[in-house]
């Protein structure tokens, strides 16, 4: 197994669970954080913790195929802030501190696809701190935490969050975004070496966003810490002072375990799925579509999807109108039109219309 060296390694390195000692040249400040019960997988995520980097998902691929780590163990890299954070189709992510930006290497040679992200969303839902929240917003009457098709975690509800300002339709709704996931194959001398799942989370610090910085996109910015403070200014007003003092955020060292274990965990369940493809019977597939349903954030909205033509050409875009009844079992939107026809959908930014 081969280790970056320690000048390549400006911040900590250590392993999630029990593993091999460490060799010679690399950092050797360690912790051992036991988040795996071993059933799931016994094998250690070497974890190493960075001040600030350009991008999480660009670092971590970067010593993937250069061979500074092993292909074919579990690597996990966070950082304080980014500089070049991305998102889907080469957005940016604001990275102030205080929030987790964190990138997981998982060695994978199946292709995967879009169903990837859906089912890293709807295990991050399960995480404690989510369910905690989720049951105080429902506990309030309130939209709980759900994943947007294809990679974010926030709620639509304007009661909860205002939306910003805006010259479109006073019919749209803006959505809060929690968190953002970016899935990126690793690919080395046309062989797939694994995979790597990125996540934003906003924590403590709700990034400023402004029309240059949401790059088009209908959604403001949420965090762990603004979701508390709403729920506990609806307790207060309701005169409930003590009903919210058991939330209390966990540390970030806590999020990344959470975090770490929701997405190991999804790459099982995606090896379940694909196993099933060709099979009749697909139980596995059939209870992740379930569970997906219960978390669906566009789930019976009508919506507005619009559709970039291959080529880039503005002329060629498409626009379609419809309601949303779910995903299929490839991940894809099923978009119900007016005629009744469902149509699947890869590909495309999502408006909803209130």
């Amino acid at each position: 197994m081969s280790y970056p060296p320690t000048a390549a390694s400006n911040g900590s390195v250590y392993q999630i669970h029990r593993a091999a000692a460490l060799p010679s040249n690399l950092n050797k400040t360690m912790q051992t954080l036991n988040i795996f019960s071993s059933k799931l997988n016994s094998s250690p995520i070497y974890h190493r913790h960075l001040d600030s980097c350009p991008s999480t998902n660009t670092a971590l691929i970067r010593d993937i195929k250069s061979g500074n780590l092993d292909g074919n163990a579990l690597h996990l890299l966070t950082a304080s802030q980014q500089s070049a954070g991305r998102g889907q189709r080469l957005r940016s992510w604001q990275s102030p501190i205080g929030n987790v930006y964190l990138s997981l290497y998982h060695p994978i040679t199946i292709p995967v696809s879009g169903l990837v992200s859906l089912i890293v969303g709807q295990r991050l839902v399960e995480m404690p701190i989510i369910q905690t929240l989720n049951r105080q917003l429902l506990a309030q009457k309130l939209t709980p935490i759900q994943v947007k098709w294809a990679n974010d975690l926030g709620y639509y509800q304007s009661n909860q969050q205002q939306s910003p300002p805006n010259n479109k339709a006073e019919s749209l709704l803006y959505f809060n975004k929690l968190a953002g996931i970016l899935i990126e194959p690793v690919w080395q001398q046309g062989k797939m070496l694994g995979v790597v799942i990125g996540v934003g989370l906003n924590v403590k610090a709700t990034p400023k966003l402004n029309d240059h910085n949401r790059e088009g996109m209908s959604y403001h910015a949420l965090s762990l810490a603004d979701i508390t403070e709403l729920l506990a200014k609806n307790c207060q007003n309701n005169g409930e002072k003590n009903s919210i003092n058991s939330i209390n955020l966990p540390s970030l060292n806590e999020i990344y375990q959470q975090i770490s274990q929701a997405l190991t965990h999804a790459v099982t369940d995606f090896k379940q799925l694909i196993r099933e493809q060709n099979q009749i019977e697909q139980p596995n597939t059939n209870a992740f579509l379930q569970k997906f349903r219960q978390v669906d954030a566009l789930l019976n909205k009508s919506v507005v999807i619009h559709q970039d033509s291959a080529w880039g050409d503005s002329e060629t875009s498409q626009t379609m109108n419809g309601k949303v009844v779910g995903i299929d079992s490839n991940g894809c939107l099923q978009l119900q039109r007016d005629d009744g026809t469902i149509c699947a959908i890869f590909t495309g930014t999502i408006d909803v219309m209130g």
